[in-house]
């Protein structure tokens, strides 16, 4: 008797050991929606493929991804971290103190949720996450979306497992046997845009009559890009056009009573329902982020890039020029667009021929799979 309950307990103890565990993924960054955005699309595919997995967000606090990723339903610490200040280097004084409570935060993170893998996107957080991730021995691939990356990136990916990237020659940055051509993870609504183009015009409010000009200068804003728009924007509208216009979050409320008198035109400070906005737009103009350009390939709407220079390597400018140089987009310097901005959106409104050129152009660089092809990457990292 005594051995038969012994056999039951042990027999037990087996049963118990083999009930699988849920698959534990932290995924870290942030910073701006370029970061954020991707980051819940490859959530959203690893919960396709495991719907019972863990999911942890590491960001840094004060930053958007705090609200954006429990808004998306996921749960996300955040880190003292902040990014140096090459601007006003007397900022950067408190940084050695922040990065190394971040760094002590961070240990403590990855000791008690025991991640399977862990995913950086970019941003403050993925430094501290991935640095001791790596040193730890858990697995970690990076998601790179830039043509150009980052230092931090560069040093990183030297010791991740993979580096999953949207651009040709990587090589160049990053170990060639770690590379695995993914493509940048977007938002799943925007396939398949034109039957919902009256949707997306009345969504907003707009003419169903009119041309549509959608005008995207980045969650947080752009300044340059939204007084470009102030000074173009009567001469568009008198030539019959409609604008819907998002002049991130920094700008609104100084270009708000700018527009008060004016009708046609739509003013936003954040665009919620981007399929939409896309949907109704006839052209886009939006700055160089990665993302945004990953988005506007599957997008397939003729686009003028203004490349940010308050970016590290310029790397917006060069994303734009893996489109331009394919006559898949209008590339306009930051510093002309004041000046060329006006003349350059009409000669393209007019310019039909153009227009479904560049639509055809820019659509054969769209992938709209690389949230699932990155997923799988991740699945490939998990130790038996």
């Amino acid at each position: 008797m005594e051995k038969m309950e012994d056999s039951m307990e042990a027999k037990k103890m087996d049963d118990s050991m083999n009930v699988a565990k849920p698959f534990k993924l932290i995924i870290s960054g942030g910073g701006t929606g370029g970061h954020v955005f991707p980051a819940i699309a490859i959530a959203n595919a690893v919960k396709e493929f495991k719907p019972d997995a863990e999911i942890l967000f590491v960001g840094a606090n004060g930053r958007m991804e705090m609200e954006k990723v429990p808004a998306a339903g996921y749960k996300i610490i955040g880190l003292k971290v902040v990014g140096l200040n090459r601007k006003k280097w007397w900022r950067n004084i408190t940084l050695p103190y922040k990065l190394l409570l971040s760094f002590i935060q961070t240990h403590k993170i990855l000791k008690n949720f025991k991640p399977d893998v862990v995913v950086g996107v970019g941003g403050y957080a993925s430094a501290p996450t991935l640095f001791l991730a790596e040193r730890m021995g858990i697995p970690c691939l990076i998601q790179e979306q830039n043509s150009f990356p980052g230092v931090t990136n560069r040093i990183l990916g030297k010791r991740a497992c993979k580096i999953c990237v949207d651009y040709e020659h990587m090589e160049k940055f990053f170990p060639k046997e770690k590379i695995v051509w993914t493509g940048n993870p977007i938002r799943q609504d925007i396939v398949n845009l034109s039957i919902k183009k009256e949707e997306g015009l009345a969504f907003f409010g707009l003419d169903m009559d009119k041309k549509t000009i959608l005008i995207i200068g980045g969650s947080l804003g752009a300044r340059s890009i939204n007084t470009s728009v102030m000074a173009c924007l009567q001469s568009l509208l008198e030539q019959g056009y409609q604008v819907l216009w998002q002049t991130g979050t920094y700008y609104y409320a100084q270009a708000r009573p700018l527009i008060q008198d004016l009708e046609h035109v739509i003013m936003v400070d954040f665009i919620r329902r981007m399929d939409l906005a896309y949907a109704a737009a006839d052209i886009v103009i939006s700055r160089g982020g990665a993302i945004a350009i990953s988005e506007l390939c599957v997008v397939g709407k003729p686009i003028i890039i203004i490349p940010s220079p308050n970016v590290a390597e310029d790397h917006q400018t060069k994303n734009a020029l893996a489109l331009s140089s394919k006559n898949a987009a209008i590339l306009l310097p930051d510093d002309k667009a004041q000046e060329d901005l006006g003349p350059t959106v009409l000669a393209l409104m007019q310019d039909e021929r153009r227009k479904e050129l560049m639509s055809e152009n820019i659509s054969r660089l769209a992938k709209t799979s690389a949230s699932t092809a990155i997923a799988n990457e991740i699945f490939k990292l998990q130790k038996k």
